[in-house]
């Protein structure tokens, strides 16, 4: 037991502020050398590169630049991993009835998007639609990053992507990651102190002209997730958005309104 104290008590939080993907990251690691924390986020930067440049629409040569190229005039072949990027989110505009929709251009766009699984293609069925992954792009870098740092060994950290998390492992001094720890500017939030280590949380606010009407908090295994079903939710409203996440297996929610007053999904309880 003393060697556990000791390990978690040489341990601290080793933190870098970057901008990628044109949002503000903050790479948060545990551990007790400060070279090889440095040299573990550099390798998160990497990744979170790499998924910038596979998910962009905007260079001449990428494969998301392709698909929407050939929009109504012939599927285009991709690799797996965005095959399957764009399979999940499909699923989810499912889910959502079209809230969440990674295509623009057209009306039910995601009805419109033809997969062949045998031939990791991807076909826009009509043209002048296209395809852009604004809506899940952040939260799946911090799903790969987080992946990456924890086989290079890295046991605790958290991806800040300008305010949605995710987090694994305790922090230095044993204690859990909670909202308000992961991220200060969420400290004041009356949520700020549920529990979310291996968790994946995602907010997103709903504005009237003079205040804020309400905010959602979703959480989920997967930034991925959280990340694309917050702003489906908070249109749904309380009542209906709390009703789906409540049918639906890693996820969890909780509203806050106009008047600083909670509606928690079931599975909130488990987590404060």
């Amino acid at each position: 037991m003393q060697i556990v104290k000791s390990i978690i008590s040489n341990n601290l939080v080793h933190k870098k502020h970057v901008n990628l993907m044109g949002t503000p990251f903050e790479i948060s690691v545990v551990a007790a050398n400060n070279y090889w924390a440095e040299e573990r986020i550099e390798s998160a930067v990497a990744e979170i590169k790499r998924v910038d440049k596979l998910l962009t629409t905007l260079g001449a040569d990428s494969q998301a630049t392709l698909i929407n190229h050939n929009a109504g005039v012939a599927p285009v072949k991709i690799n797996g991993e965005l095959f399957k990027l764009i399979e999940r989110s499909l699923e989810i505009a499912g889910l959502t009835q079209g809230a969440f929709d990674i295509t623009y251009g057209t009306n039910m766009g995601y009805l419109k998007v033809e997969l062949n699984a045998a031939d990791n293609t991807v076909f826009l069925k009509e043209k002048g639609m296209r395809i852009y992954f604004g809506g899940i792009a952040k939260g799946y870098a911090a799903d790969r990053a987080k992946y990456v740092l924890q086989m290079e060994g890295v046991s605790s950290g958290v991806i800040n992507a300008a305010g949605d998390l995710i987090t694994w492992g305790l922090q230095p001094d044993g204690r859990q990651w909670t909202i308000g720890d992961a991220d200060p500017d969420q400290r004041m939030k009356p949520y700020a102190d549920f529990n979310i280590s291996n968790m994946a949380v995602a907010t997103s606010v709903k504005r009237s002209e003079d205040k804020a009407n309400n905010s959602v908090c979703v959480m989920s295994t997967s930034a991925e997730l959280a990340g694309a079903m917050t702003t489906p939710v908070n249109m749904l409203g309380i009542k209906v958005g709390t009703d789906l996440v409540n049918r639906l297996q890693q996820l969890a929610c909780v509203f806050v309104d106009e008047y600083n007053q909670m509606f928690a999904s079931k599975f909130m309880n488990a987590l404060s």
